[in-house]
């Protein structure tokens, strides 16, 4: 009678590892940016069917470059507490090259549906958001610079890239701010982490900005950015985008800037938790505003 329970534990224990691997959840937040990018295009709507192909598509290619992150950096996931459950790390998962080529294979999937159902730009910016974040960020920069998260923030970019793509390869300028907005939300979100874990990046090697520069520099960096970015979503506001995006656009930036200038006033793990924490709540809101406004406008014929 013990059996079957114990299979469905283990069942469970693999799904959980393999979302582990993956990291889902960073990629449903990917993909739905890639469905901000598609709503805030103007110009005639892509069949539901091919939307819904290029956000698994999405969704496949940015899980692929989260797994190629962990196959790359298991020797860092180990030095630090963190990340040390991690599949390879912990054992659940063996480390070996059969990964590297699954990963391969998952984005080439992902990259061939994007160009079948929608177009070759497209296909493009997908490829090159899973890119950026697996061999720019992960590879080339994480361990070499302070600013490596600035650059690998692209990744994010490209996926808003890939959806207004879907709509026309002649991207808008609705579509670039959005671009340029995720762009500058990804340094505040990870700076804010980085100071909570400060400790464990130095021990790791990892040359984050609070572990170069001081917390209090890269606080006042965080609130910087979290200001240009704030101010460029609102500015979007007046390209395209309604009042439900700018309420809640303006919501979230009013949150995280307040969390962000109470961070600059006293660089602790507390407060730069808060600001993390605000730095989801902002870019949830900023992209069911762009999503259900996008929707809205549509459903009301422009």
């Amino acid at each position: 009678m013990a059996g079957p329970p114990r299979a469905a534990r283990r069942w469970r224990q693999a799904m959980k590892a393999l979302l582990n691997l993956f990291k889902l959840r960073i990629g449903v937040a990917i993909a739905l940016t890639a469905v901000a990018g598609l709503m805030v295009s103007p110009g005639a709507a892509i069949e539901t069917w091919q939307a819904v192909v290029l956000t698994l598509a999405v969704l496949l290619s940015s899980s692929a470059a989260g797994a190629f992150n962990q196959f790359y950096e298991v020797d860092l996931d180990a030095r630090m507490p963190r990340t040390r459950r991690r599949p390879f790390v912990s054992g659940r998962m063996r480390h070996h090259g059969g990964w590297l080529a699954l990963i391969v294979a998952l984005t080439g999937i992902a990259v061939a549906a994007a160009w079948l159902a929608t177009n070759a730009s497209a296909a493009l910016y997908t490829f090159l958001g899973a890119f950026f974040y697996a061999i720019v960020y992960t590879v080339w920069l994480k361990r070499r610079t302070a600013w490596n998260i600035v650059i690998g923030g692209l990744a994010g970019s490209f996926a808003v890239l890939a959806g207004a793509a879907a709509v026309s390869p002649h991207l808008s300028a609705e579509a670039l701010v959005l671009a340029l907005v995720l762009f500058l939300w990804t340094p505040p979100h990870f700076w804010s982490l980085s100071i909570v874990f400060r400790d464990e990046y130095a021990e790791a090697g990892v040359p984050m900005l609070p572990v170069v520069k001081g917390d209090r520099y890269a606080a006042w960096a965080i609130l910087g950015h979290a200001v240009v970015m704030v101010g460029l979503s609102l500015a979007l506001a007046l390209l395209g985008p309604g009042w439900l995006y700018f309420v809640c656009a303006a919501s979230g930036g009013a949150l995280l800037i307040r969390r962000a200038l109470t961070l600059a006033r006293a660089p602790n793990r507390a407060n730069a938790l808060a600001s993390f924490h605000a730095s989801l709540i902002q870019l949830s809101l900023l992209l069911l505003g762009t999503i259900a406004d996008g929707w809205m406008r549509a459903s009301l014929g422009g």
